[in-house]
């Protein structure tokens, strides 16, 4: 491909210097440059790819886009915006691939990754070769890839939705970021169906306010169903009992779908039955009903099945289908993952990392649980500040007794992290413990046969982010640790 027939993704733009050299790759990262790449200066929060462009010229870029004057000798296009312009030329330069495959996305506060899982073992059911791209990793068939941000660079994206175009993906689910809606990562990519989980507070240090972080998660359903195919229509699946879904569905053009327990909606559960095994109830749908018996625990679970039915329901999967594949699922990494003990001792580890999800899995435990529950919460650094003496009060509210202590505290100080949790529990007992080995082993050192052990905020994370280092920690293995020398005995 040249030069002039990748620009044809822009409608305006000024190139200095004449040349139309052939087009080889695209790249955002200067180090990833090869003979007839072109180059996207990109400028983020600790590096400026405009510094880079000499470089990228020097291994071999045929042609720079960026947003102010470089001095090299190849064509340079300038545009105002290089993300919004790497996006469309991404999925120009990769032939549009979400054209080839049905694609879901899911967004909202919590449970995206459990729903995506569930969606992905849904559409497995069906026959579908699928492709998932979330919080844990990228999936390729049965190829899994490792990821940096829930929702990639809208290059990467491109790239990987390419990728699964060739390897013959007929149907993908990915999780989708506010950040990602704010910054234009999706552009490029058609949805054929966007789910919404729910909206509690999170990333207010990003978007501010929560007006502006509802109307960035909006994004996905304002650019859903502006055109219309008989042959490929567009959902928007809501959740009837959040709020923010009244004003998502007048935001789509797209067709809307409900799901719910507390509110009138199209899937709704009934008969919930909340036990130690998992979770039994009722879906009904339009036509019919179902039973279904899961493997998953907690009235949130109950949602994040019925997001993933409602999302195979008007995908055209039969009911009985995704019932049957809803009903196979163990279990998602850090998602309420139990780690086996012969204590007596419930220990489970969740990324609860919000003051609603906090609450939905101590609310969840706690009929479960003869004894105490013992509930360890911290807060990561760089990021909602405001989140922190929430969180602190979730914990010491639901559970018998809280210990805070440190999550990944990135630049911050992990005291004055703790100090802001604790300004919101001043008449509260808790303990702090800023060493998070220490806290996990105190708390499964103290916790009777009976009691229950929930480690929020990592999940499914195998590492500590301190300083600008990163160290191997997994809260599973410091917890099998922990159990294995309590009281001297083995776990």
């Amino acid at each position: 491909m040249d030069l002039s027939t990748v620009l044809r993704a822009l409608p305006f733009y000024q190139q200095d210097k004449d040349g139309n050299p052939a087009i080889t790759s695209m790249e955002n990262d200067h180090r990833l440059v090869q003979e007839g790449s072109i180059f996207i200066c990109i400028k983020g929060f600790t590096f400026d790819g405009h510094n880079a462009a000499e470089e990228a010229v020097r291994k071999g870029a045929a042609a720079i886009v960026a947003e102010r004057p470089v001095d090299v000798s190849v064509p340079v296009i300038y545009v105002p915006d290089t993300k919004r312009a790497m996006a469309l030329l991404a999925a120009h330069f990769y032939g549009y691939p979400t054209d080839s495959f049905h694609l879901i996305g899911i967004t909202g506060t919590n449970g995206k990754t459990t729903t995506s899982h569930l969606i992905d073992h849904i559409l497995r059911a069906h026959g579908e070769t699928t492709g998932l791209i979330g919080t844990m990793y990228m999936k390729i068939g049965d190829q899994t890839i490792e990821t940096k941000n829930t929702t990639p660079e809208s290059l990467t994206l491109q790239k990987t939705f390419s990728n699964m175009k060739e390897a013959g993906v007929t149907a993908a689910v990915m999780e989708v970021s506010s950040h990602a809606l704010q910054e234009g990562r999706t552009n490029g990519t058609a949805f054929n169906v966007a789910v919404f989980t729910n909206l509690t507070q999170d990333h207010l240090d990003f978007h501010k306010t929560m007006d502006e972080y509802r109307t960035a998660k909006g994004l996905l359903f304002a650019r859903l169903g502006n055109v219309m195919h008989s042959d490929r229509p567009s959902f928007a699946v809501l959740n009837a009992d959040d709020a923010a879904s009244a004003v998502y569905r007048s935001m789509t053009a797209a067709h809307v779908v409900t799901y719910g327990i507390d509110h009138p909606a199209d899937i709704r559960a009934k008969d919930i039955r909340l036990t130690s095994g998992g979770t039994a109830f009722t879906i009904t749908y339009p036509g019919g009903e179902l039973q279904v018996q899961s493997k998953l625990a907690g009235r949130f679970n109950v949602y994040n099945m019925l997001a993933a039915f409602a999302a195979g329901f008007v995908s055209n999967i039969k009911p009985e289908t995704i019932q049957t594949a809803l009903e196979q699922v163990e279990g998602v990494a850090g998602r309420f993952e139990v780690v086996p003990n012969d204590r007596d001792i419930s220990v489970i580890v969740d990324y609860a990392h919000t003051p609603d999800s906090l609450i939905n899995v101590l609310q969840t435990v706690r009929p479960l649980t003869k004894g105490r529950v013992i509930a360890i919460a911290g807060c990561g650094g760089d990021r909602d500040k405001t989140k922190r003496p929430l969180m602190a009060q979730a914990a010491c509210k639901y559970a018998d007794e809280a210990i805070f202590t440190s999550d990944n505290p990135r630049s911050e100080d992990p005291k004055a992290i703790l100090k802001d949790m604790e300004a919101g529990v001043p008449q509260e007992r808790y303990t702090v413990i800023e060493d998070r080995k220490e806290a996990i082993f105190e708390a499964i050192r103290t916790a009777k046969p009976g009691d229950a052990v929930v480690i929020a905020g990592k999940g499914h994370e195998t590492y500590q982010l301190i300083g600008k280092d990163v160290f191997h920690f997994d809260d599973r293995e410091i917890a099998k640790e922990a159990l294995l020398q309590k009281d001297g005995g083995q776990a």
